[in-house]
């Protein structure tokens, strides 16, 4: 079973944003999706930042920040665990560089999503466009060098697929992100409101995926708790295919009464049956010339 490990992180800032969008789209459309005077007098779809302007505000900036601290725990916890060895670690000076990189943006990042939510789009237009622009460059390029990461550590530890698999996740995280940003960039500056506030909520619910994907990097962590299974430094899958064969052997013998002293001492017995002593072979108590 799972243990309560760092993977939990990734889960709780996933959970809280996808529940502040939904707490924000539920209560624009349960009111009878109203036009704010912060709204553009032709548009009848609202933006994140339109509904977060009102009665909602607190929502919006608590989830904001709760989701930004648990992502930010997420990223740090994963640089810890990797230099302690107990997930992939990085081993050389580019992968290094590309962690502080995603680091630094992350933090943009995450200063953009909490500024826009405490400058709002109906008191502070331009602060809020520009927290907003900070937001999204911010986690997207972050993304680009940690999939750059994932990549060159994926050269290293072949053998690892769950460092495919999250450096796939997020290269399509990347690759759709940046279509949407670029179409609400460009919506937006053609005062197609509408399909600038679609594309928009498109893209923070994606965001969510990303924010989960680190769920699939944190998880290893909860199988390498003692030095001897450190991730990436010895432990291949075949070692730890045979680890997990001793213990089902260890458990079957617990079910006959022996536990893994019974499976050790049927080995020493079967080890002792056949002995060679001056070219007699010993099988049991009878002893058999070599010659046969």
């Amino acid at each position: 079973m799972w243990g309560v490990s760092y993977w939990v992180f990734p889960v709780i800032s996933g959970l809280c944003w996808l529940g502040m969008l939904m707490g924000l789209l539920i209560h624009w459309c349960a009111t009878g999706k109203p036009h704010y005077p912060w709204m553009d007098q032709d548009q009848t779809i609202a933006y994140i930042s339109d509904v977060g302007a009102g009665n909602l505000k607190p929502l919006f900036i608590a989830g904001s920040a709760v989701t930004t601290i648990f992502l930010d725990l997420s990223f740090l916890s994963e640089r810890w665990l990797r230099h302690r060895g107990r997930l992939a670690k990085n081993t050389t000076r580019t992968e290094k560089v590309l962690v502080v990189l995603s680091l630094v943006f992350a933090v943009i990042g995450t200063c953009g999503l909490i500024l826009l939510s405490i400058f709002d789009t109906a008191q502070y237009p331009r602060v809020h466009d520009v927290m907003l622009l900070l937001f999204i460059a911010g986690y997207v390029i972050s993304a680009i060098f940690i999939c750059w990461e994932y990549q060159r550590l994926g050269i290293h530890f072949r053998q690892h697929r769950i460092l495919r698999a999250s450096f796939w996740i997020k290269l399509f995280f990347i690759l759709v992100e940046v279509c949407l940003a670029i179409a609400f960039a460009a919506t937006n500056f053609r005062h197609a409101y509408n399909a600038a506030a679609v594309l928009e909520w498109a893209i923070s619910f994606i965001f969510t995926f990303y924010v989960f994907s680190f769920f699939i990097d944190l998880l290893p962590a909860v199988h390498t708790k003692h030095s001897q299974r450190k991730f990436g430094s010895g432990m291949g899958e075949t070692e730890m295919q045979v680890e997990q064969n001793d213990d089902l052997s260890a458990e079957r013998g617990a079910a006959y009464g022996g536990g893994r002293n019974t499976v050790d001492s049927q080995r020493t017995l079967a080890e002792n049956n056949v002995r060679s002593v001056n070219g007699v072979k010993y099988e049991g108590q009878a002893p058999v010339s070599s010659n046969f």
